[in-house]
């Protein structure tokens, strides 16, 4: 059985000064997360598309890399990653992503740099969101 996680956005205005609200109703995360174009290309407090999708990469592969260290296994005492979304914003057919960087730092008692660089590897390719970043993607438009 499929199973299904969905957030939900809601936008009101022009792109520069209009606002927008995120929510995550399945965890109640976040509840009207602040989010605008200064907080994606500015400093205004609040998150944006980039920062989530560098979180969501970050925890996918850090779980991911946990599983195959436990499938060689090895038990991790800590798995610390930062994923580092690159956006270009000068791009058409307009702002892209081009890179994400995971850097990870681990303390994995019993584990060699070779076993330890092969195991990240494998988990990168086998992360959900890793893989998600190349699926094709639908939509359903209706005007209210």
């Amino acid at each position: 059985m499929a199973l299904k996680r969905y957030a939900d956005a809601v936008w009101a205005g022009d792109l520069q000064s209009g606002k927008g609200n995120l929510s995550t109703p399945q965890s109640g995360l976040f509840e009207g997360q602040n989010y605008s174009f200064k907080t994606r290309f500015g400093d205004e407090k609040g998150t944006n598309p980039e920062e989530l999708l560098a979180v969501a990469h970050a925890g996918c592969f850090t779980m991911a890399l946990s599983a195959v260290l436990g499938k060689a296994g090895f038990t991790p005492d800590k798995l610390q990653t930062r994923a580092e979304a690159t956006m270009e914003p000068g791009m058409d057919p307009g702002p892209t992503i081009t890179a994400i960087k995971l850097t990870v730092s681990a303390s994995v008692p019993g584990i060699s740099a070779a076993q330890f660089e092969e195991i990240a590897q494998q988990a990168k390719a086998g992360c959900v969101i890793s893989r998600a970043l190349s699926v094709p993607v639908s939509l359903d438009a209706t005007l209210l």
